[in-house]
């Protein structure tokens, strides 16, 4: 049996491949080196795992769209060199290659299958243009409900399939390996009485499709599923993981309430940013202006709050009036989601300016994987936002995310099923560094796992309030030296006494009680990797800025690989 942890688009289309299902990978796979596969049509018993409910996932919440060439006046190489572009010289183009071409293919069997795309009154897919992209390629759904039709359209299509079985409210408490092999999954499941009890699954394959993090800060896009459990659970496995330095914030969620996410495709439709004054100050920094790369306008944002006292800026939809002369009628149509939650503020956003700023929204590090979603770790895969593939490279293109989880967790999903037992995973290079202590080639740089018996534990348990200030104060937006040096020394001792904790916690009391505190051991797992890839990347780059190194060093020529020594379970 094969065993899926999260049920995001990556998790959904990585059972549906698992299970042999026909609906998705009919046009076929990339011919790119490496990027093949051999096999039949196998297909295997699926276990979906999911945290909460089934559709709750960051998939569900996202609301601009899937960026896909499928259109006439574009083509996968056109997404391919955006992509490249944006992701400021780390992205692998093998990689990227095979996201654009198959990711086109991938999204023209979905609506084949069913997926309710908006459509024009001649029944054309209707398209958007986001930041950083040279065609309008961004297919929508529901407006700006994308995520949610997709994610409730496939995972439609997973409950038809017999060969995948649902388990709700079951969390991932480590993965067990036995001779170097992945060979299961430890659980933590709700009982019928809402406690926690532990429940051990064999499995020959374990795929990761878990998500990101961005509970790590205060002010993020994501729901509250989003803790790093399975990048944790891989860490302490002792997986390598890459590119954990780059965090995406982005520039526009709502500075108030719950940090909703205003989508990227409000700024594609005209809306423009404006500081106290009501300066529009983006056409200073950026020639794109306010469609400039979102680690750009997340800077701009950022930097201007704080020379107006923590303000937040203003994103004004007005201009949009000249194309939309009853523009309130347009937004609530275009934006049905955005619209009814800024009104519920009590915000007339057709007639004023709505207040906004950055939010940690995407982590385009992860699990270090090949072409196939292979971990370092045989029998362990990775798809979606968990995974570093080397698409996304130092910062991602708007709209990439759903197509990544899409392509690379049909991809895992083909490899658990078809790889036999002593498959290798055949990772993309990574080009040799210069940095001084740091290893060269592919060599990972090994971490030990904090714990008490190192005597470094000198704080108690902390809450999660503790760990998001820590990480939005030393490793946000903007970042330095000794901020970082700090946070990583803090973050060691937080984690060696969350570590110290958890042993027999796990099969007493509630299930929220229970997993709220190993949520905590994950995140602070997670954030003590992001903190040291931090420091050790001595640039800017991306999403990662130092204010200490204001430009790109040229002697970090790729990515490094890290990897936890030794466990706490």
């Amino acid at each position: 049996m094969i065993v899926v942890i999260g049920a995001g688009i990556a998790g959904l289309s990585a059972a549906l491949a698992a299970a042999g299902d026909k609906r998705v990978g009919a046009e076929g796979l990339t011919t790119y080196g490496n990027a093949n596969i051999a096999g039949n049509d196998s297909s295997d018993d699926v276990l979906l795992v999911c945290k909460d409910e089934f559709v709750e996932s960051n998939t569900y919440h996202a609301q601009g769209g899937v960026a896909c060439a499928i259109f006439s006046d574009d083509n996968p190489q056109l997404h391919a060199g955006d992509t490249m572009a944006a992701g400021h010289g780390l992205c692998d183009r093998t990689a990227v290659d095979v996201l654009t071409d198959e990711g086109a293919r991938r999204v023209r069997e979905l609506i084949a299958a069913g997926w309710h795309v908006d459509r024009g009154e001649d029944g054309s897919v209707l398209r958007g243009l986001e930041a950083a992209h040279c065609r309008s390629r961004v297919v929508h759904a529901g407006g700006d409900a994308t995520g949610k039709v997709l994610e409730l359209d496939v995972s439609a299509m997973v409950r038809e399939n017999r060969r995948i079985h649902v388990l709700e409210h079951a969390f991932l408490n480590d993965l067990i390996v036995r001779d170097g092999h992945v060979s299961g999954v430890r659980l933590i499941v709700r009982g019928v009485d809402g406690e926690a009890e532990s429940r051990t699954i064999d499995a020959t394959r374990v795929i990761l499709a878990t998500g990101g993090a961005g509970r790590l800060y205060p002010y993020t896009t994501n729901p509250a599923v989003a803790t790093g459990d399975g990048l944790a659970a891989a860490l302490r496995a002792g997986a390598q993981v890459a590119d954990l330095e780059f965090y995406q914030f982005h520039p526009t969620a709502m500075a108030i309430g719950e940090h909703f996410l205003v989508s990227e495709a409000v700024r594609g439709e005209g809306a423009i940013l404006l500081d106290e004054h009501g300066h529009r100050f983006m056409t200073d920094v950026d020639h794109k202006a306010e469609l400039a790369p979102r680690d750009v306008v997340a800077r701009a944002n950022f930097r201007t709050m704080q020379a107006q006292g923590g303000k937040p800026v203003m994103l004004d939809v007005s201009p949009m009036a000249k194309e939309n002369p009853d523009l309130a009628a347009f937004l609530r149509h275009r934006f049905p989601t955005i619209d009814a939650y800024t009104r519920s503020l009590g915000f007339d956003w057709s007639k004023e300016p709505i207040p906004v700023a950055p939010a940690a929204h995407y982590w385009m590090g992860g699990i270090r994987t090949d072409l196939f979603g292979r971990s370092s770790i045989p029998g362990l895969y990775a798809a979606g936002e968990c995974a570093r593939t080397g698409v996304q490279g130092a910062n991602r293109l708007a709209s990439n995310s759903l197509l990544e989880g899409l392509v690379y967790g049909y991809r895992a999903g083909l490899a658990a099923v078809r790889d036999t037992d002593d498959a290798v995973w055949q990772p993309q290079t990574l080009s040799n560094s210069a940095i001084a202590s740091l290893p060269v080639a592919q060599e990972p740089m090994v971490l030990d796992m904090p714990s008490h018996d190192d005597g470094n534990a000198n704080t108690g348990v902390w809450d999660r309030k503790h760990i998001e200030d820590e990480m939005w104060k030393h490793v946000g937006v903007l970042r330095d030296h000794d901020g970082l040096a700090a946070a990583v020394t803090d973050l060691v001792d937080a984690l060696a006494g969350a570590n110290a904790a958890v042993p027999g916690m796990s099969g007493a009391g509630s299930y929220a009680d229970c997993i709220a505190v190993l949520e905590n051991r994950n995140l602070l797992t997670v954030g003590y990797v992001e903190a040291v890839a931090a420091l050790n990347r001595c640039e800017s780059r991306g999403a990662h800025t130092r204010t200490d190194y204001a430009t790109v060093n040229p002697t970090i020529a790729h990515s490094i690989a890290y990897r936890l020594k030794g466990t706490s379970c």
